[in-house]
């Protein structure tokens, strides 16, 4: 569930209040998305994508995504890799190269069995929760957020839309170097 909010800072500090636990403090989060030179993965709702955060690097082939509820449910498989850099070099040779780069700086919690992370983007602030679908609504709702509010796209879906209202905006959802 992504909901966009107008300040991070009421929702860190309603997390904390209801005993949210930190797990990653705010740091810049590098996504990479892969496809073949037919897209074929985004023909069929797939998606391949590589992140770095926090030290770390996970490749991660999410399935066809679904959206009920203002929650979006698909099959994600996720490994940690060694180098980023090295993994694209592998995929590379394997036919997948980046048609798409996303970028946010992302703070994470945990609450209520659930994984609140909150999100500054280049378009704007969201608060993303992840869990078990059946406790997303109330999650959202004991930090005062809407769950009818969530948008229903990924990042990159919702970066589309951004530009075509802001048509100087780059391809890519970086932030300015």
């Amino acid at each position: 569930m992504k909901i966009p909010v107008a300040s991070l800072a009421a929702v860190r500090r309603r997390i904390v209040e209801r005993g949210g636990r930190l797990l990653h403090a705010f740091a810049l989060e590098d996504n990479w998305v892969l496809d073949d030179a037919g897209h074929a993965l985004s023909a069929a709702g797939r998606l391949l994508r590589l992140r770095r955060f926090g030290g770390r690097s996970t490749l991660t082939l999410k399935g066809k995504a679904s959206f009920a509820g203002g929650v979006k449910s698909r099959v994600e498989v996720e490994t940690e890799v060694g180098s980023a850099e090295q993994t694209l070099a592998i995929l590379s040779g394997l036919g997948f190269e980046p048609v798409r780069r996303y970028q946010k700086r992302r703070e994470s919690f945990s609450l209520d069995r659930a994984i609140v992370a909150l999100d500054e983007t280049p378009m704007g602030a969201f608060v993303e929760i992840e869990g078990q679908a059946e406790q997303l609504p109330a999650v959202a709702l004991a930090l005062d957020l809407d769950p009818r509010a969530a948008a229903p796209g990924t990042y990159l879906d919702l970066w589309s839309a951004y530009r075509v209202a802001h048509p100087d905006a780059p391809e890519d959802m970086v932030f300015p170097v």
